[in-house]
């Protein structure tokens, strides 16, 4: 399958058809779906009407950019006007949006083509993407283990080759996690780069889209396709131009207790990767205190009626984690925002350091069949200790980081490195990680 890249140049350069493209795509869901599980809503007819209409512009000479013609997917919490949006819930396994979300206009106008909606964990609230009304998304590398969460169907799709792009949220990890099991590029952008508006919230503070790809250079395209709406400034000036030699490198050591062993050979390979490209590489320990009673409070807002209407459409996990948050209270919301916004004012960590570098996740794509054994307290457990544990810092602190695939496990299974630099710093992180997804090659 091409990368976005790829075949942009050849959509741009008439070589390949939007239509054409579109067409293998969709064909290769109708292949791989039943298995796979990637996707919830196939959207066919309207994927090759908006082909046709970008095969149409293009030949006439109205070339709108990188993502024209190209076919994209989007987790099943991003409102698209006229097609079901679930969340992966029964309780809204009917629901119709009457207008899209703004990520979904903005990819719209850039003329890309939507073929679908992807499986995701029950509401985001989840990292493994075991539970949802729908069943779980597997994952394309072992199709007996899990893709992560809960981006999981758009994780699937990508590495599949189902679409040549998708759109997930991230909230503790929920891009760049299931990225790294999958064997795909995750970025999670700072706060405000991409618009939530239109997205069904996991804890809104907290939440955001962000690309999932196949390289670095497409996730990067995204992001120039869609950030300056509202961000224009993300791209001007020097860091674009970053010369990676003048970086100063954190590991973030504390990341890396208790890793698989194979997971972390594959990191310490990667990081020794990196050391020539850059100024310095040192040792560091990030520690803070993470804010879950900010992020349980805005969960619990958004639930509360629901789970007092309709408590038997959730899953059964879903309900028992929300009702653990029952004793979450809003005079402990507010103490503890006001606070950590204070603790924010100045990290004093990125005074002599640009770029922290950890494990994406401790651990490989673990067997399906062992999560689904777990009851939710255990899910929730290993969720926590093992798949989101190293994501989870940067989303509180609202950090740009993103997740590259680093190697394979004796059993072929991808472990992802996570690049992550302070807010409004995505370029940076995103230009490190592309030099050494080239050198990796």
């Amino acid at each position: 399958m091409l990368t976005l890249l790829e075949a942009a140049e050849q959509i741009r350069t008439r070589k390949l058809s939007p239509l054409e493209l579109t067409r293998e795509c969709l064909t290769r869901i109708e292949q791989l779906n039943p298995t796979l599980n990637a996707f919830i809503t196939v959207i066919a007819d309207l994927a090759l009407d908006q082909a046709r209409q970008a095969e149409q512009e293009i030949t006439k000479g109205n070339y709108r950019g990188p993502l024209h013609g190209i076919p994209f997917a989007l987790k099943d919490n991003i409102d698209t006007a006229g097609v079901r949006t679930t969340a992966g819930s029964n309780q809204f396994r009917q629901r119709i949006p009457t207008r899209d979300a703004e990520i979904v206009r903005q990819l719209k106008l850039a003329g890309a083509v939507i073929v679908g909606k992807t499986n995701m964990h029950e509401f985001a609230y989840g990292g493994s993407g075991v539970i949802s009304a729908f069943g779980p998304a597997r994952n394309p590398c072992d199709l007996e283990r899990i893709t992560g969460g809960s981006s999981s169907g758009s994780a699937a799709a990508v590495a599949a080759g189902m679409c040549i792009a998708a759109i997930g949220t991230d909230t503790a990890g929920s891009v760049r996690c299931p990225a790294a099991l999958c064997g795909i590029v995750g970025h999670r952008p700072s706060q405000g780069v991409l618009s939530n508006e239109g997205t069904i919230p996991l804890a809104e503070s907290f939440d955001t889209p962000g690309p999932m790809t196949r390289t670095v250079a497409d996730a990067l395209l995204v992001l120039q396709a869609l950030a300056p709406v509202g961000c224009p400034s993300l791209f001007s000036g020097g860091e674009d131009s970053t010369n990676l030699k003048t970086l100063r490198i954190g590991v973030a050591r504390n990341f890396g207790c208790d890793l698989d062993s194979e997971v972390a050979r594959i990191f310490e390979a990667a990081v020794e990767a990196i050391r020539p490209m850059v100024s310095s590489v040192r040792d560091v320990e990030l520690k803070m205190d993470v804010p879950w009673q900010i992020r349980n409070f805005e969960i619990l807002c958004y639930h509360q009626e629901m789970m007092r209407a309709s408590p038997d459409l959730y899953q059964g996990g879903t309900l028992e984690r929300l009702r653990g948050l029952a004793a979450t209270t809003e005079a402990d919301y507010v103490t503890q925002r006001e606070n950590f916004k204070t603790k924010l004012q100045s990290p004093p960590l990125f005074a002599d350091i640009d770029v922290i570098l950890s494990p994406t996740a401790p651990v490989t794509a673990p067997l399906l069949a062992d999560l689904e054994a777990m009851d939710s307290a255990g899910l929730r457990e290993y969720e926590l200790k093992y798949l989101l544990r190293n994501t989870v810092p940067f989303s509180f602190l609202w950090w740009p980081s993103v997740s590259v695939p680093c190697g394979l496990s004796s059993a072929a299974l991808p472990v992802g490195l996570q690049i992550s630099a302070t807010s409004g710093k995505d370029m940076l992180a995103l230009r490190l990680a592309q030099s050494y997804e080239q050198v990796g090659k």
